[in-house]
C-alpha cells in the first residue's frame, strides 16, 4: 500500500471502531461539506450503475435506453 492508502485505512479503522451514534455524528459532519456530499453522491451513482451496459452518446440523446 502507498501512503494515501495507508492513511485511508487508518481513518476507516478509526471510523469502524466508533459507536453507531458516533459514526452518525462523523458522517453528518462530513456531509455538511457540500462538495464532499456531491462527490459521495456521484460515487454512489457510479457504483450503483457499474454493471449496466454502455450506450453511445447518440443513443442516449435519441432516448434509446
Amino acid at each position: 500500500m502507498n501512503g494515501k492508502a495507508n492513511r485511508a485505512e487508518v481513518f476507516l479503522m478509526a471510523l469502524q471502531s466508533l459507536s453507531k451514534a458516533e459514526k452518525e455524528v462523523v458522517i453528518s459532519r462530513l456531509l455538511d461539506d457540500v462538495e464532499f456530499r456531491e462527490n459521495m453522491l456521484d460515487i454512489a451513482l457510479i457504483r450503483e450503475r457499474e454493471g449496466e451496459p454502455s450506450i453511445s452518446f447518440e443513443e442516449y440523446l435519441a432516448g434509446e435506453r
